[in-house]
């Protein structure tokens, strides 16, 4: 701690420390304009000069580390002489001409070259301006950047190079004169940049901005905290609320994203709140005309709770389900599957963890004791020694968390990426075993056989906390290099290579994601991943650890609320006579002891004639779910549909009552994001015509006779947290204090006093020993043959969002790409006859449609990948809905297919 003197005042830093943190620590106002925290300290603006005691010149204070003794004045009349110098010439270079003005700026009363003028004194600039640039690079959707307003402190080239870690931003000479590129012109779409925004939000002044703030100016909104409603990175920021209208966002210094934003947290998550097309009155069809009429409230709430009724007293209450949304809040999840359970009677309540995580859950939960990420996110990119990746195209699918992976690597880190196709981390890894889709099991058996032969393990964490070891080891003793290499289609060397790796690494996470779990191996592939974890003794413990990235922003939520069949909130189990007497009591009811029908187990009952009612909230079965012939045959064949959404969705437009529910910018509540951590959402909008969610369900129950009081969302959390062990330190009150500190709280949080839990099984496992899983490979349920002779798998892009019915309403997202297309390897579209850009039909035993070839090496031969997103050629028409032998999830990741050329 050196000891430092600040105008006379001492202080201790800690070692490292800059001058300029010194001078914070002792309470001095420094200026500083080039220099932002944690990106950008180059010292260019020359503002932040301080005198130190033997040093001739001045020092810039933000780049200058104290020394022990060191001896500093802040604020001598030769600094504050030289600070209005700088500042001076930098007016000159701004270009403040006829044509450039304050007043006409976007950036006007957000400005930090405005802001530093006032607090070092100048009032008008001295210097001649020089001339505006005669061009504005602004052919980017988003983006704007006027070079005549750029004062070359390169905060934004530091924003894109040290915080997005996308390099899209350069610096240059021009002259004497450092100048900076920015990628906005008509060349964008080849330049690499994500339209991320982290550099226009860097920018001190209106030289790089958001095109959207033509419509407002600083003194004209307000602003709300809240945490994205994309992916379940758990971003954090504020919504920009100008008359009654969502604006724009501000990234905020969240846990998990560090001031960082994608796309679509910055641009693609408020348009759709205020979309025209929202659904603001309830719709009954009329079973005269068939159409989707407007009615009133009771009306339509009388008719769903007299309906579901009927059908409850004709077939029983399992002849009745619900879907919950996961991408709603935890109180809408929880108040959903108690409608479920309490006023239908049923347990055939669940989510869309079905179709993604609910491998994880089971697999975590079978191998460790619970079914969720064990380590947080900045534990896992803050440098470790090794990542693995599997199965996770992490800079699309969770582009915020890509970037801190991306840093890491840049800093030191080495990686190994499994995953099929030629991803871009796969460029910067070490190793990239391009396995056949499929294999993970294989590939994990083989590995953790490497770390065995090659003395890698950790026998002493293996005795101490772990069963069922030997006979897993005498299973993967035929798990050769060579056989692992011919069933995934991978070098030997390099899957001892990479075992090695990270078997001899300290600090080692595996991360994972869809390309694990949506395959009908996929429980397996989950528990063969712990396995390796286990097997090197990495968990417990920081920067190691198994670590699944969920996929939208609640689906943990959802399945800690109970929106599963067979676990009531909290993953306490309804066939548990304790469990089931706890909750009996607390909501006055009897609770069936019997699991209910998974998601994808309810469209073969809706076939059958098993299910007969299905209240289905916020998701779209018909846009997002495996064969989608089967879908719709299957929800055409209920007696009765309803959905609670934002929009007319093709799953809506088939209900016979539909109801406007609200958006997460329209009410108070949590979420809980892929690190188990709960953060708040706040409203920021109302939408008029619309009604809270929990008020929907609350009223139904009353209508079916369950007398459910009317909750706040507040009272609500608190009697999840009465009833949830893991969640019983968690209230909103106390995620709005001092004392959390806007970070959130990680579950398991049992008591009021808890801090919460960064690191799950830290000393000891959730089910005491960890298991090691004895899961042989099995193939995937439908290979390629003469007739269908691809293999195809699905996944995300980075500027879309699941079935797009929130990306789809931003015009700049459109843009950047809103059609479908199919990964072709250039050998096989050689064969074929296509060429890149050209047309193609993709048929599968399921369906076909036309897409266009995007023609490269980035799959494999014989194997092609198509986006789920777009509806004019939407893959899941192809996709094999062939389930998990465990949680019932449909293989979306392979399928066999034919392509051929139009």
């Amino acid at each position: 701690m050196p000891k430092v003197m600040i105008d006379g005042r001492p202080v201790e830093v800690a070692t490292g420390a800059t001058v300029l943190e010194a001078a914070q620590a002792a309470g001095a106002v420094v200026p500083t304009l080039c220099f932002l925290k944690d990106v950008s300290a180059i010292g260019s603006c020359r503002v932040c000069v301080v005198e130190v005691e033997g040093v001739d010149e001045l020092v810039c204070s933000c780049k200058t580390p104290v020394a022990e003794g060191m001896v500093v004045r802040t604020d001598t009349e030769r600094v504050r002489e030289a600070r209005r110098l700088a500042l001076d010439l930098i007016l000159a270079r701004h270009g403040l001409n006829t044509t450039h003005f304050c007043f006409s700026c976007l950036k006007n009363g957000a400005c930090s070259l405005q802001d530093v003028c006032r607090q070092v004194g100048i009032d008008a600039p001295t210097f001649p301006a020089e001339s505006a640039a005669p061009f504005i690079f602004d052919d980017n959707p988003f983006l704007r950047f006027d070079p005549s307003l750029c004062i070359g402190c390169q905060r934004c080239v530091g924003a894109c190079n040290n915080q997005a870690r996308n390099h899209a931003l350069q610096p240059y000479k021009r002259g004497p004169r450092t100048a900076v590129f920015a990628p906005f012109g008509p060349s964008w779409r080849e330049s690499g940049c994500e339209s991320c925004g982290c550099c226009a939000a860097a920018c001190p002044t209106g030289a790089i901005v958001e095109k959207r703030r033509e419509q407002y100016r600083a003194w004209e909104v307000s602003y709300v905290r809240t945490t994205c409603p994309h992916c379940a990175t758990g971003c954090q920021y504020d919504l920009v609320v100008k008359d009654g209208r969502i604006v724009d966002t501000r990234a905020v210094d969240g846990p998990s994203n560090g001031g960082r934003l994608c796309v679509k947290g910055r641009s693609g998550s408020f348009d759709f709140v205020q979309a025209p097309d929202r659904l603001t009155t309830p719709l009954v069809r009329n079973q005269a005309t068939g159409e989707l009429e407007p009615t009133d409230w009771d009306t339509a709430l009388d008719y769903v709770a007299e309906r579901f009724q009927e059908l409850i007293g004709q077939t029983g209450p399992e002849s009745v389900a619900a879907f919950a949304c996961s991408r709603s809040a935890n109180e809408d999840i929880y108040m959903l599957q108690k409608m479920a359970r309490c006023a239908f009677g049923t347990n055939n309540v669940d989510n869309c963890a079905r179709v993604c995580h609910a491998p994880t859950v089971a697999g975590l939960a079978t191998t460790l004791g619970s079914g969720a990420m064990t380590n947080t996110i900045a534990d896992i990119t803050d440098t470790p020694d090794v990542i693995m990746m599997v199965g996770s195209n992490i800079e699309e699918a969770h582009p915020v968390i890509g970037m801190q992976v991306r840093r890491a690597v840049e800093e030191g880190s080495r990686l190994i990426v499994v995953d099929p196709r030629d991803i871009a981390l796969a460029e910067k890894a070490d190793i990239h075993l391009k396995l056949r889709p499929g294999t993970n099991v294989a590939f994990a058996n083989g590995f953790v056989r490497e770390l065995i032969h090659a003395g890698l393990i950790d026998r002493a964490f293996i005795e101490e906390r772990t069963e069922g070891f030997d006979a897993f080891a005498a299973m993967v003793e035929s798990y050769t290099p060579e056989r692992v290499g011919e069933i995934c289609h991978i070098d030997p060397d390099d899957l001892v290579a990479a075992a090695r790796l990270y078997g001899q690494a300290d600090r080692a996470p595996i991360i994972y994601c869809l390309g694990v779990t949506e395959h009908s191996t996929g429980t397996e592939g989950v528990m063969s991943l712990s396995n390796i974890a286990l097997a090197a003794g990495k968990l417990g413990r920081p920067g190691c650890g198994v670590n699944p990235i969920r996929g939208q922003n609640n689906v943990q939520g959802a399945c800690d609320m109970g929106a599963t069949p067979a676990d009531l909130p909290g993953y306490q189990k309804i066939a548990n006579n304790e469990v089931r007497a706890k909750f009996e009591e607390a909501w006055g009811v009897e609770l069936s002891p019997e699991p209910g029908l998974m998601a994808t187990e309810c469209f073969g009952a809706m076939i059958d004639g098993r299910l007969r009612g299905l209240f289905i909230f916020g998701e779209d079965p018909v846009r997002t779910d495996a064969d989608t012939n089967h879908v719709l045959r299957a929800l055409q064949s209920l007696d009765f549909l309803v959905v609670d959404d934002l929009f007319l969705t093709e799953t809506a437009a088939l209900a016979d009552v539909v109801l406007p529910g609200r958006s997460y910018a329209e009410k108070e509540g949590t979420f809980t994001n892929t690190e188990r951590r709960v953060q708040r959402i706040r409203p920021a909008v109302k939408i008029e015509g619309t009604r809270a969610d929990t008020w929907i369900f609350t009223e139904i129950m009353n209508r079916m006779g369950y007398a459910q009081p009317h909750l706040e969302p507040a009272a609500i959390m608190d009697e999840i947290a009465a009833l949830t062990p893991s969640y019983g330190g968690i209230s909103h009150e106390r995620l709005d204090s001092a004392e959390v500190d806007g970070r959130g709280l990680q579950w398991p949080c049992p008591t009021a006093a808890s801090p919460g839990t960064p690191i799950m099984h830290v000393g000891a496992f959730t089910r005491g020993r960890a298991w090691f899983s004895d899961a042989e490979y099995r193939a995937s349920d439908e290979l390629p043959d003469p007739q269908f002779p691809f293999v195809l798998m699905t996944g995300r892009v980075l500027h879309q969002y699941n079935a797009c019915a929130m990306t789809s309403r931003t015009e700049g997202l459109q843009q950047l790409g809103d059609r479908s297309f199919i990964e072709l390897n250039d050998e096989d579209a050689a064969r074929l006859g296509v060429a890149d850009g050209e047309k193609v039909r993709v048929s599968s035993r399921r369906g076909s449609l036309e897409t266009t070839a995007r023609v490269s090496a980035k799959t494999s031969p014989g194997e092609t990948w198509m986006p789920f997103h777009f509806q004019d050629g939407n893959a899941n028409w192809l996709t094999n809905a062939a389930l998990d032998d465990v949680c019932k999830v449909p293989e979306y990741k392979v399928c066999a297919v034919a392509v051929e050329r139009l």
